[in-house]
């Protein structure tokens, strides 16, 4: 295209300044709109992925058929100490480091006086970067579980009140079927509030060593990787191929990732995104209704000039590409804007924020308070493509008109 052409259409486009600069920041406003719409969906994303693989992992590996265990003893890890660190041997091996947990869960009755509550105890020795993210988001009374300690144990503050015990309060757990002492003595040793109502009244947790001690000696429930530094769901490129070769080297067990743990938050992540970009088209629309406005108005007042071009040889296809490629210019213009503007907002939002007031609310849903807001390339270049899809069907209408015109008729025209 000659850039004569290019440097006409942008000076027409500014004949008219103030309605120009209308529809170019409507699209521009649209632009950055869904840039901050599509961070804050990748933010919801995060955060439901964080709040799983925080307390789950990325990887868990558990006996074959697990789902289907009925008994105690046959959904154990049996001698699980080399299990463990061939494990950590491969995890140490990657690019992202990560953190391997052995975990024991212990079903029984737990006893304080006269009461009493079924509980699954959760047996782990927690490295601190998970300690830390737990207790981010479930405050704590008292001390935590201590990998030493073989009679500590925390309870959720709803479990604690439904037993009548505080802190340092004995408890007795008792564990029948299973392997070991079959019942033990605990102290608690702290409270934790945990947001989420579902857990509140049956959280228990105590080292990794006690609930060996009482139900499996070295034996486990399940064996967990976690990777503490990912925040976004985006950056967990390692998961899968890990999670593949551990089954390679560990034939006799299962190895699942968190997708195949979860696949029914899977569906529901998989399919906000699609939902986000049918919203988004909502906004466009209206923006390009301001650029109709704009250009078909511009095409008025210049019914003359048209009259004159197409007198000289000037087909109506080209001036119908002229007021296209106008229209075109000028939401161009808009999505360079609106980038300008939406790209370093989420960027910003990107290192954490959160919503005051709302931490229970989001709790209540799984989610951590804490968003990392995170944008895909795909949605930006469907951001910028919708816009200027935008331009040119805004000037079909307007433009289809002008190159309708007959150039006698057209000349005698006064806008």
């Amino acid at each position: 295209m000659p850039l004569a052409v290019l440097s006409l259409a942008w000076r027409n486009l500014w004949r008219q300044r103030r309605r120009s600069v209308t529809g170019l920041s409507a699209v521009a406003l649209v632009v950055c709109l869904s840039l901050l719409y599509y961070g804050i969906g990748g933010a919801a994303v995060n955060s439901m992925y964080r709040n799983l693989t925080e307390s789950a992992g990325q990887i868990q590996i558990h006996v074959q058929n697990y789902r289907d265990v009925r008994d105690f003893s046959d959904g154990l890890i049996r001698d699980a100490a080399p299990v463990e660190a061939t494990v950590r041997q491969l995890v140490g091996a990657g690019a992202v480091p990560g953190t391997v947990i052995g975990v024991l869960d212990v079903p029984g009755l737990l006893i304080h006086g006269e009461r009493s509550r079924a509980v699954v105890l959760s047996g782990r020795d927690w490295p601190p970067a998970l300690q830390d993210a737990y207790l981010r988001n479930n405050p704590l009374e008292g001390s935590f579980v201590r990998p030493d300690d073989a009679t500590g144990m925390v309870l959720g503050r709803g479990l604690a009140t439904a037993l009548g015990v505080a802190i340092g309060d004995e408890v007795v757990l008792y564990a029948p079927g299973t392997e070991g002492f079959g019942a033990g003595a605990f102290t608690v040793t702290g409270l934790v509030d945990v947001l989420d109502p579902s857990l509140a009244a049956r959280t228990a947790l105590a080292s990794l060593a006690a609930a060996q001690a009482l139900a499996a000696p070295d034996a486990l429930s399940r064996i967990e990787v976690h990777y503490p530094g990912v925040l976004r769901m985006e950056d967990d490129v390692s998961s899968t191929a890990l999670a593949q070769q551990l089954q390679a080297t560990l034939p006799d067990l299962t190895t699942e990732t968190w997708r195949e743990l979860s696949p029914v938050l899977v569906r529901i992540l998989d399919s906000l995104r699609p939902v986000m970009a049918v919203v988004s088209v909502l906004f466009f629309v209206l923006a390009g209704l301001l650029v109709v406005n704009s250009i078909y108005l511009g095409m008025v007042e210049r019914i003359h000039e048209f009259g004159v071009l197409m007198s000289l040889g000037a087909s109506g296809r080209r001036v119908m590409g002229l007021i296209t490629l106008e229209s075109v210019l000028l939401c161009a213009a808009g999505a360079a804007a609106g980038l300008a503007v939406g790209l370093p907002l989420v960027a910003l939002m990107g290192r954490g924020f959160t919503i005051p007031g709302l931490e229970q609310y989001y709790a209540s849903f799984g989610m951590d308070p804490m968003f990392y807001a995170s944008i895909h390339p795909g949605e930006i270049a469907f951001a910028v493509l919708f816009a200027l899809g935008t331009g040119v069907l805004a000037a079909l209408w307007p433009a289809s008109i002008a190159s309708r015109l007959e150039p006698v008729e057209a000349m005698r025209f006064i806008a």
